[in-house]
């Protein structure tokens, strides 16, 4: 005989709460165990184990916001996520989620939290002049990846492929010069990978579960991060590649969405090589679908374009993944112990996807006939082939953003949804305003 749903619905409760019992001892876990490795060598090179971060407890002009924020996308999230029409429902998670991410961010004031992010010594901003002559620098990029290299680049130029710094280059030669107007874009563009992840849901899911994820996905945590490092802008490129292979292999315009699909999957593996990872969502997309034979010719059409112009461009993709393999090794990360931060990247994680989707992710079932648990089983795989890897050491509540993003889908399982938001609006107000983030 089944349980009365009063105690089934207890004993889930319970269940929930165990999970998040359990990945709240993870955080303390690396925070206690992070802080002793810290104070003894100094390998672990992160100011608030597992994060990098300091402490810093502070309020600025965007708390006011921020908590407004938060309170309206608990009160009335839910409601007008469910009643909303859905092309009104796809602009609004959009416009909640940048003023979710502006409110955070400006928390740390306009210069520390924005202007100032895309231009320290490590970041994109700082090698812009390096780039007049593009097909040159292009040709030249493997030559200054290592650390002994002449004129070697910065830590996340040379991290990544030329695809990342040429976005900041081209928006520089359009006029929108400096830190400012690099963090704008950021936001503005990492803020629209909830409206693909909502688009992807609903056309291999169902909308009713894409309706509850939406105040989920304004609300995350991992906005702290958004604003502003650059790979709130992966995390979009990177989602809107999902969404529309999701489009492409339920029937809808398979040739046009296909072909995007593809071209963005590419511009991905040229953003950042990690993201070659999305090759494994991706598979799952397309074993989902039921119309995945007609959009692969496109798919596999759009996908060669990026690389093919970085190649005619002088770019080789594979040299320089190696370089960078042997800096990350000469001291670029390397000496980070793998042995700490193969478990604690995931309390990391748990500062990005926050409680309820702890909580989401013990109640997802993984079957063909969940689509949605199918998904966000695949990006958890693709996540913890990064963490095996050993190429991801610290700093992952920043570089697994992309991956995380798809993990918030679970919490459309979760009842309550208001006790679960503000348990999210929480985690992410006492990140912000207790320490200073790195980004």
């Amino acid at each position: 005989m089944s349980p009365p749903p009063s105690h089934a619905s207890r004993r889930d409760l319970r269940r929930d709460l165990y999970a998040v019992g359990a990945a709240a001892l993870l955080v303390l876990a690396a925070a206690t165990i992070g802080t002793a490795i810290e104070h003894r060598d100094g390998s672990l090179r992160v100011g608030r184990p597992p994060l990098l971060a300091t402490w810093d407890p502070h309020v600025g002009p965007g708390t006011p916001a921020a908590i407004a924020v938060a309170v309206a996308a608990v009160a009335y999230g839910p409601s007008l996520a469910a009643r909303l029409p859905w092309r009104p429902l796809l602009l609004a998670v959009w416009g909640a989620s940048m003023a979710w991410t502006w409110s955070l961010a400006l928390v740390d004031g306009w210069y520390r939290g924005v202007a100032e992010q895309l231009t320290t010594r490590n970041e994109y901003l700082r090698v812009v002049d390096r780039f007049h002559d593009i097909p040159r620098a292009l040709r030249d990029f493997d030559r200054h990846i290592l650390i002994d290299a002449p004129a070697n680049w910065p830590a996340h130029v040379a991290g990544h492929p030329p695809g990342a710094t040429l976005t900041f280059v081209l928006l520089d030669q359009a006029g929108l010069r400096g830190g400012g107007w690099a963090g704008a874009f950021v936001i503005t563009v990492g803020t629209t990978a909830a409206v693909a992840v909502l688009v992807a849901v609903r056309a291999l899911a169902d909308e009713q579960r894409a309706r509850r994820a939406a105040p989920f996905l304004v609300l995350t945590p991992g906005a702290v991060w958004v604003g502003t490092s650059a790979d709130g802008y992966f995390t979009a490129v990177a989602a809107w590649a999902v969404a529309f292979l999701a489009l492409a292999v339920t029937g809808r315009r398979p040739a046009a969405a296909g072909f995007v699909s593809g071209l963005l999957l590419g511009l991905t593996a040229y953003l950042s090589y990690g993201l070659t990872l999305f090759a494994l969502i991706a598979a799952a997309v397309l074993l989902l679908g039921p119309h995945r034979t007609r959009p692969l010719p496109f798919l596999l059409a759009g996908l060669a374009v990026v690389p093919a112009v970085f190649t005619a461009l002088g770019f080789d993709w594979w040299e320089a993944y190696c370089l960078l393999v042997t800096r990350y090794h000469q001291g670029a990360g390397g000496v980070r112990p793998y042995g700490y931060w193969v478990w604690a990247n995931l309390a990391c994680t748990v500062f990005i996807v926050g409680p309820a989707t702890v909580a989401g992710l013990r109640r997802t079932r993984v079957s063909r006939a969940d689509p949605l648990g199918m998904l966000v089983a695949a990006a958890l795989l693709a996540l913890l082939v990064a963490d095996v890897s050993g190429m991801s050491k610290a700093e992952t509540e920043r570089i697994w953003l992309p991956f995380a993003v798809w993990l918030l889908p679970a919490c459309a399982a979760l009842p309550r949804p208001r006790v679960w938001l503000a348990a999210q609006a929480v985690l992410a107000l006492l990140v912000n305003h207790l320490l200073l983030t790195g980004w």
